[in-house]
């Protein structure tokens, strides 16, 4: 799990995290303002199971074309599992990402004003898929 590189919040971070282990998930949690070579090296180093990309700052949308596209670029992560949510956007046009963000290569946005339940949905989802 991690913000993008122009994100210094941690709330949503200590969040998710608490939240992710209370469903039984083992969580790395790469913290505020990680640049994306990190996210990069975490990744291929750690292989999780899942990218978790939490924005605050809404700026979200914009680090994270960047982002995922430079993980996508990665041979070995490229069919790694990676969701982003939050505050995408500044102009509260958070909806017109979306479809920009799964396109560059993300498998599921999540808005903030959709709550978690859809998110837990795509975890439970993708938890079933693996176990098939």
């Amino acid at each position: 799990m991690t913000t993008t590189s122009s994100d210094s919040h941690t709330w949503n971070l200590i969040y998710l995290e608490h939240l992710l282990k209370e469903w039984g998930h083992e969580v790395t949690n790469l913290g505020a303002c990680v640049p994306d070579e990190l996210v990069i090296d975490q990744c291929s180093r750690l292989r999780p199971d899942i990218v978790v990309v939490s924005s605050v700052n809404g700026h979200g949308a914009n680090d994270g074309l960047r982002l995922i596209r430079k993980v996508r670029a990665v041979q070995e992560l490229a069919g790694l599992p990676a969701v982003i949510g939050g505050k995408l956007g500044t102009a509260g046009n958070a909806a017109a990402w979306a479809p920009r963000l799964r396109e560059a290569g993300f498998d599921a946005v999540f808005e903030e004003s959709e709550g978690i339940l859809p998110f837990r949905g795509f975890l439970d989802r993708l938890a079933a898929r693996v176990q098939v």
